[in-house]
C-alpha cells in the first residue's frame, strides 16, 4: 500500500531555521491536510515528544512518518551510536513511526551556506572500510528496537554520488534499506529510474522532489553551498522539473510505504500551499500512470 505524506521542509527550512520561519505549524499542517496528505516526517517546529507529536498530527487527521537521524559510524562505533541514539528512537517510536531515517554526517556540509559542495566530504577506502559495517550493525540494533533504518544519500555528504550509493548498498547488510531521494540522486549525478529499479527488493522509504537542471548544472560549475542552491529553486516539486517520475514508480511496482514529498524551496519565490498542491496533484497521477494505489 501506498500513502502519501510531506515534510514540513516545503513550508519552513530545517537547516536555515530563518526560511519560512514566519510560517506556523499551524499553516504547515492545515495545509498539508487540505491537501490530502495523510502523514507528516519531522521538522524543526513539531514537538519531540512522542505523544504530544502523534496528538498533534491526528487532531489535523494525520500520522508521524518517521524523522532524520544524523549519525556519526566514522567517529564512534555502532554500539556507542545506538546508545547515543535511545531517546530519539523512543520518541519516534512512541509517535508512531515504522522507519528510522539515517545519514551519515561526520564533516558533512550541506548545513552550510558558506561551504561550497566541491567541499565535501569523499571517504577513503579506509574510512569505507570502518563505515559500512557500523551502518549494518547499527541497522540491526535499531532493527530489534522496532525501527528500520532507511539510509539518506544526500548532497554534501559521504554518500552523494550513484557510484557511492552502488558502494554503500554492495557494502551494507539486508538490515539496511535505502531511501530513494529522487531530487538528491539526480542533482548527485544518477539517474533515479535506473536507481529505482536497480534497488528496488531494497528501497525502504522514497523522498519526491523534483530537480531544475539548470539551476543544478549552474550551481555545481560555479561551486554553490547547498543552501545557496536550494534557496535559487535547484528543488521543486514532482512534475515541475526535470524527473521521470512515472519511470520511477514504474520500477517499483512491489513497493509498499510512504512516498513524501519533500521539495525544500524560499516560500518566499515559491507558495507552500500552491506548490505543495501542485506537487501532490502530480504524485497522484505519477502514481496512478505506474499503477500503483
Amino acid at each position: 500500500m501506498i500513502r502519501i505524506g510531506a515534510n514540513p521542509i516545503c513550508w519552513s527550512n530545517d537547516d536555515l531555521w530563518d526560511i519560512g520561519g514566519n510560517i506556523s505549524v499551524e499553516q504547515c499542517l492545515t495545509e498539508a491536510r487540505d491537501a490530502g496528505i495523510q502523514g507528516m516526517e519531522k521538522g524543526h517546529k513539531l514537538p519531540e515528544d512522542g505523544p504530544a507529536l502523534k496528538k498533534l498530527l491526528a487532531d489535523y487527521g494525520m500520522v508521524f512518518v518517521s524523522g532524520w537521524y544524523s549519525t556519526f559510524l566514522l567517529e564512534r562505533d555502532a554500539d556507542a551510536e545506538f546508545a547515543a541514539a535511545q531517546n530519539d528512537l523512543k520518541w519516534r517510536k512512541e509517535a508512531g513511526a515504522e522507519v528510522l531515517v539515517v545519514c551519515e554526517c561526520t564533516r558533512t556540509v550541506h548545513g552550510t551556506k558558506s561551504a561550497p559542495l566541491t567541499s565535501r566530504p569523499v571517504l577513503t577506502d579506509a574510512e569505507w572500510a570502518v563505515f559500512l559495517p557500523r551502518m549494518t550493525r547499527f541497522a540491526e540494533l535499531v532493527k530489534g528496537y522496532g525501527l528500520q533504518v532507511v539510509y539518506h544519500h544526500h548532497m554534501g555528504t559521504v554518500v552523494q554520488t550513484p557510484e557511492e550509493v552502488d558502494r554503500f548498498m554492495a557494502g551494507t547488510g539486508p538490515a539496511v534499506k535505502l531511501l530513494l531521494d529522487t531530487g538528491h540522486m539526480t542533482w548527485g549525478g544518477g539517474d533515479a529510474v535506473a536507481m529505482a529499479r536497480k534497488y528496488a527488493d531494497r528501497i525502504g522509504h522514497v523522498h519526491t522532489k523534483d530537480v531544475r537542471t539548470p539551476i543544478a548544472k549552474k550551481a555545481l560549475a560555479e561551486g554553490w553551498s547547498f543552501l545557496d542552491a536550494v534557496l535559487e529553486g535547484v528543488y521543486t516539486v514532482p512534475g515541475d522539473g526535470s524527473i521521470d517520475f512515472t519511470g520511477v514508480f514504474k520500477a517499483l511496482p512491489n513497493y509498499s510505504g510512504w512516498v513524501v514529498l519533500e521539495a525544500e524551496q524560499d516560500p518566499e519565490k515559491a507558495n507552500p500551499k500552491k506548490y505543495v498542491n501542485m506537487g501532490i496533484t502530480n504524485l497522484k497521477r505519477f502514481l496512478a500512470e505506474a499503477g500503483l494505489r
